[in-house]
């Protein structure tokens, strides 16, 4: 087969029970592409074809809807008969399906780091009216040390859509109670399955061992799961409570948000990585989320902002820029304070969330720096390049030509109030 529709098949990725997953070409575009062609034997079918349809269209709906760094991008799809196929964004790199085994799992940061990604993702999923219903390893694609792809919204339960939702979907050992029973489901059933995800992540087996879907099932509804740590003693007791908290079955006593879940992994990460010299993505988004600079950021323009940054733990006493150094970057300060010297005066005391050499970065042309930038306690610093910058989305640009301009505004404010006080005090002495 050299061709589907308009795109040129390179070699097939993998093949499943019900499609066949191919490398293509989307000549148009010049871009490497996924291209999943359904079974056409199901299609022979009528119930497996009314169903894998409505899964086709459910996830052909989503098309150019989620957009997030952390979500397999759908292109294109078509139902052409028996040609029938869906085009995704091509991810390079390995299900987590192939870091459940014993002798593949990752270590205890960066599995805390990819479940945080997914709990972003899938809770910017929830902003967009999307519920997954089938989370589990082998829909999340990991490329690079950590960074994660959700993929295979097919089964995904859209609000206020048309398309009649495909009930009975799912994998059973990745289900919630809720769903096995098929009671109305809200994002705390992609909560349960993120933690079951994370449950096997941690030890290489399912919390749950049955012989059968009605085994499973009664345990799924009966059963409490142990603690990882019973299959894995190293694994921390946050971890622990973080995983079995995600799986209770009592609605009122799992995570009730994403922003719950996603904060106890950065607790975890706060109170277990005190010392590492690495600074994750996690550590970094949620910094950027605190500072009053990225206020305004979408989360999808944040992990931009992440991404086109160069972050760096800075010692006390260390000098950053230097009296006569040329440059354009400029910094945010993620955390600590740093001192603004003219020939070793002290012109101002920088706190975190705090910007320096902007000013290079706003005239646009080649600058020379005016002042020397110390560090004043120990600081995570965040630099960005203004051509990085110019390469970005036109909205994560906005956003930082907005925070720049609140930041003059705010700057000019208090120079006012100044010249205030010190016309005021003139004024008064002559007055005296």
């Amino acid at each position: 087969m050299d061709k589907i529709g308009k795109y040129e098949i390179i070699r097939e990725l993998g093949i499943g029970s019900t499609s066949t997953v191919y490398l293509a070409l989307d000549p148009f575009n010049n871009q490497r592409v996924a291209l999943k062609l359904f079974n056409s034997e199901l299609l022979r079918d009528p119930h497996l074809a009314r169903a894998q349809r409505k899964l086709l269209l459910t996830e052909a709906s989503l098309a150019g809807k989620l957009l997030h760094p952390h979500i397999v991008k759908v292109f294109d799809a078509a139902m052409e008969g028996e040609v029938n196929y869906m085009v995704m964004e091509y991810v390079e790199g390995e299900s987590l399906d192939h870091f459940t085994e014993a002798a593949r799992l990752l270590p205890f940061a960066t599995i805390a780091e990819v479940i945080y990604k997914c709990c972003k993702a899938l809770e910017y999923a929830q902003t967009q009216g999307v519920i997954h219903r089938d989370i589990k390893p082998a829909n999340i694609l990991l490329c690079a040390q950590s960074d994660i792809k959700i993929s295979d919204f097919g089964a995904a339960m859209v609000l206020n859509q048309q398309i009649t939702q495909v009930s009975g979907v799912g994998s059973p050992a990745y289900m919630s109670p809720e769903q096995v029973n098929d009671h109305p489901l809200t994002s705390q059933t992609d909560i349960y399955s993120l933690g079951v995800t994370m449950f096997q992540l941690l030890t290489g087996r399912l919390p749950f061992d049955a012989g059968n879907n009605y085994s499973l099932i009664y345990q799924i509804m009966n059963v409490q799961p142990q603690a990882p740590s019973s299959l894995r003693p190293e694994v921390p007791p946050e971890l622990d409570a973080i995983v079995l908290r995600a799986m209770h079955k009592d609605l009122s006593l799992r995570y009730q948000t994403w922003e719950e879940f996603a904060q106890d992994l950065v607790g975890f990460f706060n109170h277990n990585m005190v010392t590492h010299t690495e600074i994750f993505d996690m550590e970094k988004f949620d910094i950027l989320r605190s500072l009053a600079f990225f206020r305004n950021f979408s989360d999808v323009e944040l992990w931009e902002a992440l991404r086109i940054s160069e972050w760096r733990k800075v010692g006390k006493g260390e000098y950053i820029l230097h009296d006569g150094d040329q440059g354009r970057e400029f910094f945010i300060l993620g955390q600590g304070m740093v001192r603004v010297l003219k020939q070793d005066r002290l012109l101002s005391t920088l706190c975190k969330g705090d910007c320096f050499g902007e000013m290079a970065h706003l005239s646009a042309r080649d600058f020379t720096r005016t002042t020397d930038v110390v560090s004043e306690s120990d600081v995570t610093l965040i630099e960005i390049n203004p051509d990085v910058l110019e390469k970005a989305t036109t909205g994560c640009r906005f956003q930082f030509d907005n925070a720049f301009l609140r930041m003059l505004v705010d700057r000019l404010a208090v120079a006012n109030t100044r010249i205030s006080h010190l016309l005021s005090g003139r004024m008064e002495h002559k007055g005296g």
